[in-house]
């Protein structure tokens, strides 16, 4: 039970912490900006995180859902039709975000051109995705340890410089917004992952883990964040943290941080690919036409999307969280 628990903790994890949250950028804009504060924002995420990951999953198993759209059916009824065409579009935008994100490391940080990036990013995609929800495991079991370890030093090796002011009231909504967001992407994985394993104790485990482990690299991140000048000014702000604190591991850090990237991608490749094959039934060139898709879309640019389409759907997946709430948890 354990075993299988870890496995959908590190998942939940790795589908979690995508190119805006690995790289730093997602955590100043949701919760670094508004200082001190932001440590009683990310408490409260990590326990959202918990209940509504773990709610979600459940219901998921009960229902025996196969996708994320079986869900939406149950949450949003005679509109989940319209919801399952709206969340197809969001996915695929965030999964093209995730792949811009992989251009944004190599073109900061390594000094290459971002398309090295986006072109090594959608051939290891689609490797991965041959091996379908195994792969997704194997990758997720490889890359989260190695990010939890990585926050534990950068934790160890940071105080905390932030101070306490009087925070906007958007500070008190960016955990739901936060929250909302996230779990509707992270669906397209934890839907079939939680049909899958069935049993509702190990399923129960591994959101509270994950949960756990989330809130534990937000508050390290936060805390090295803080410590950053002019913090909005870098795309890949983590990075320039553990240049500073830990100089010698830079290159591996790196290496994580596309690693986190490459999980979200990956997850929202595997949602979108399902929902198509059942349309065109010709799985390869469909992933083939989906990847390519999504490398055209990617070059609209990182930080202009992360900006734009993060908050906005944040938001929008409000009523997402709030439905899973409501939904009577089914029998």
């Amino acid at each position: 039970m354990w075993m299988r628990a870890v496995q959908i903790a590190f998942v939940y994890v790795g589908t979690v912490v995508g190119a805006g949250f690995a790289t730093g950028k997602e955590i100043v804009q949701f919760f670094t900006q508004y200082g001190a504060i932001g440590f009683v924002t990310i408490a409260a995420s990590g326990g959202l995180f918990i209940f509504f990951g773990t709610r979600l999953m459940m219901m998921a198993a009960r229902l025996h859902a196969r996708s994320y759209e079986q869900l939406n059916s149950y949450l949003f009824g005679k509109f989940g039709f319209l919801v399952n065409i709206f969340m197809f579009i969001v996915l695929f935008s965030v999964t093209s975000v995730m792949l811009s994100g992989a251009g944004a490391v190599f073109e900061e940080q390594l000094h290459m051109p971002a398309y090295v990036g986006l072109v090594l990013t959608i051939i290891l995609a689609f490797v991965t995705m041959l091996f379908g929800l195994n792969g997704i495991l194997s990758v997720n079991m490889i890359v989260v340890p190695m990010m939890v370890i990585f926050s534990l030093a950068i934790a160890m090796m940071n105080g905390s410089d932030v101070v306490w002011t009087k925070p906007p009231l958007a500070a008190f909504f960016s955990p739901f917004s936060y929250v909302a967001f996230n779990l509707a992407m992270a669906q397209v994985v934890l839907v079939p992952l939680a049909t899958e394993v069935k049993d509702e104790k190990t399923i129960r485990l591994g959101g509270w883990l994950g949960g756990m482990l989330l809130m534990f690299i937000l508050f390290s991140s936060h805390v090295a964040l803080s410590l950053l000048p002019q913090l909005s000014s870098y795309s890949i702000p983590m990075a320039e943290v553990v240049k500073r604190s830990l100089a010698s591991f830079y290159g591996l850090y790196v290496a994580i941080i596309y690693g986190e990237i490459f999980t979200s991608f990956i997850a929202g490749v595997f949602g979108l690919h399902r929902k198509l094959a059942l349309f065109f039934r010709q799985p390869f060139f469909v992933l083939v036409a989906l990847l390519l898709a999504m490398y055209a879309f990617s070059l609209v640019g990182y930080d202009a999307l992360l900006t734009v389409l993060y908050p906005l759907f944040g938001y929008m997946s409000i009523i997402f969280i709030f439905l899973l709430f409501y939904r009577k948890m089914p029998s």
